[in-house]
């Protein structure tokens, strides 16, 4: 069979621009660190590495989503923690309103600080979370969410939570109403009170519970006569019933003695002091809506009266402190819940964290590049373009003018 030299140079030609097109592909690779660099270099693995991208993509709009709700609950906590330190300032300044020594100056003193308190906690519930949105919004509000009226204190935002629009359903606000304005009133089971008239010397205590399974939440009123230096007590329910839990008669014309419990239907009360004829007390059902704002308002109020008497001061802290304490265990509640979801993004947090590192190792598997074959297949394919080309330099020179110009 006869080759011409036309055929020959033709080949050596075809084969030199094959070799250089793959030591070019190889380079490119190399550059690019891919081995898929288009869905026709491998269809299947391909369409592994974009459903690894779309898993990725989808852990990042989440991680959005966890990392605004991060830093809404982290200035909610804030907040709320500056609101249990400005609480615990007001129990200290209520505590010292009762010395006994305190003079009207002083206790009007201590209403001051009470009402500058009080202006500092509604900086704190209207506080901003610096996106145009307010931390105690509930489901949005366009101005700050509690109003200072002449009536007290409205909450003007709208019921409920907003919550991240993502697959782990984080919230970005809390209910202020609920956490500012619906406090358990009284000691959480039932609330005490003094009821008019009450003009002598005794005051009455937070109350405990001492057996929930007698409590029967109704309303009582404790009645006080008082005839030939003898004090006694008699006992009502507002709805009408003459018995306790236990069927037996309501105490009526009970010796009384300061300082000694009074126990009913799994309540004990404690009223101290010398209460006049016809002094009343009361124990109603607790209900949730002790406010913040009504409390420190009440506290003002009654330490800024320079015609309270002695008693009416005990009285005044003995509600102010257990107002106090029960608003402080609400917040603390609400704070412990923003913890709860913080540490709920924390975990989170590591699951998408392992989403994305899984789809990532998925991906590289996928069209990834093997840097050290990749390297040995250039070399290779460099090594036979180089051979190409000294055969195209060979197949050149086979010609009857280059014999005849030797």
């Amino acid at each position: 069979m006869r080759t011409t030299t036309m055929n020959s140079w033709a080949a050596a030609v075809a084969n030199l621009q094959r070799r250089q097109t793959e030591m070019n592909d190889a380079q490119e690779r190399l550059t690019s660190g891919l081995r898929v660099m288009r869905a026709s270099d491998d269809p299947t693995a391909a369409a592994r590495a974009e459903r690894a991208r779309a898993l990725m993509q989808r852990a990042e709009s989440t991680e959005r989503a966890v990392d605004a709700s991060r830093n809404a609950m982290t200035l909610t906590e804030s907040a709320l923690a500056d609101a249990g330190e400005l609480l615990q300032q007001a129990r200290e300044l209520v505590v010292a309103a009762g010395n006994a020594s305190y003079t009207e100056a002083e206790r009007q003193d201590v209403a001051n600080q009470l009402a500058e308190i009080r202006k500092q906690l509604m900086g704190v519930a209207n506080r901003s979370n610096g996106a145009g949105g307010y931390v105690f919004s509930g489901q949005g509000s366009a101005v700050p969410p509690f109003l200072d009226g002449g009536a007290g204190v409205t909450y003007m935002g709208a019921g409920g939570t907003v919550r991240v629009a993502s697959e782990e359903p984080l919230p970005l606000t809390l209910n202020g109403g609920e956490v500012w304005m619906s406090a358990p009133t009284g000691n959480g089971q039932f609330e005490t009170q003094v009821r008019s008239p009450n003009s002598g010397g005794a005051w009455i205590d937070a109350g405990r519970v001492t057996d929930p399974s007698a409590l029967t939440g109704a309303g009582y009123a404790i009645t006080f006569s008082v005839s030939g230096g003898v004090t006694t007590y008699s006992v009502t329910r507002d709805d009408g019933v003459t018995t306790d839990a236990d069927g037996n008669p309501l105490p009526s014309g009970a010796p009384f003695t300061a300082g000694q419990a009074i126990e009913l239907d799994g309540m004990a009360v404690i009223v101290s002091g010398a209460p006049a004829d016809g002094d009343t007390f009361g124990m109603v059902d607790s209900e949730p809506t002790l406010d913040v704002f009504g409390v420190l308002d009440d506290l003002v109020a009654q330490f800024s009266d320079p015609a309270l008497t002695s008693a009416q001061v005990s009285q005044t802290v003995q509600m102010g402190l257990r107002d106090l304490d029960r608003l402080t265990d609400h917040l603390q509640g609400a704070r412990s819940m923003t913890g709860e979801v913080l540490n709920r993004i924390e975990g989170i947090q590591g699951r998408l964290d392992d989403m994305k590192l899984y789809g990532e190792n998925t991906r590289s598997d996928a069209e990834d590049l093997d840097m050290i074959q990749a390297i040995s297949d250039f070399e290779n394919k460099q090594t036979g373009y180089q051979a190409a080309l000294a055969t195209y330099s060979t197949v050149q020179r086979m010609s009857l003018f280059d014999y005849i110009k030797t």
